[in-house]
């Protein structure tokens, strides 16, 4: 059982990021729950889902202590930095957040998403762009798992806007992985 916490503010597209996520791993045929959780401000204000993905049947959605963190600000991490499980990894924007863990017992993983989105000449690709890189180095589903839930939720969207997202996913996972490659070299 993997338990992950997506946060940040409204708008920034930490729900779809979660639900995203539910979907395609409920597609590859794992057990899936999906809690989100946003402040009455909606945009702007906070907002955060928990994801939990097993092979078994699941008790409770609830993610005391989490696997993983996909954190869009920084109020978010300090909520959650003290919450992660010891080994677990945060995902974090480093665009957004300066912020320098107190923690040395988590693995992190920044991920410059705004200069990634402004490559891509899109800053609605945020979520997208940090969503590739929690796919990307978890493994717990598939890019293309992510991208037919895409279609599958937002259906009637335009079809430049799906390779926009895609391109986001793409460039999200190729950011991780090339540090990857950069730390076994």
């Amino acid at each position: 059982m993997k338990k992950t916490v997506f946060a940040g503010f409204g708008g920034q597209g930490v729900l779809m990021m979660g639900y995203l996520f539910a979907v395609a791993a409920m597609k590859d045929g794992k057990e899936v729950t999906y809690l989100p959780s946003y402040g009455a401000e909606m945009r702007g204000g906070t907002a955060n889902c928990t994801v939990v993905v097993s092979d078994e049947e699941i008790f409770s959605p609830v993610a005391s202590s989490p696997d993983y963190t996909v954190i869009m600000n920084k109020p978010s991490l300090i909520k959650y930095e003290n919450l992660i499980k010891a080994g677990g990894t945060i995902f974090f924007n480093s665009s957004l957040i300066d912020y320098h863990l107190i923690r040395d017992d988590v693995v992190l993983e920044k991920i410059p998403a705004n200069e990634i989105a402004r490559q891509l000449g899109s800053e609605r690709t945020v979520n997208m762009i940090m969503l590739g890189a929690f796919v990307a180095k978890t493994g717990l589903t598939s890019l293309e798992s992510i991208m037919n839930s895409l279609q599958e939720t937002v259906k009637g969207k335009k079809t430049a806007v799906m390779k926009l997202n895609r391109k986001g996913l793409d460039m999200g996972a190729g950011f991780v992985l090339k540090e990857l490659r950069n730390e076994n070299d």
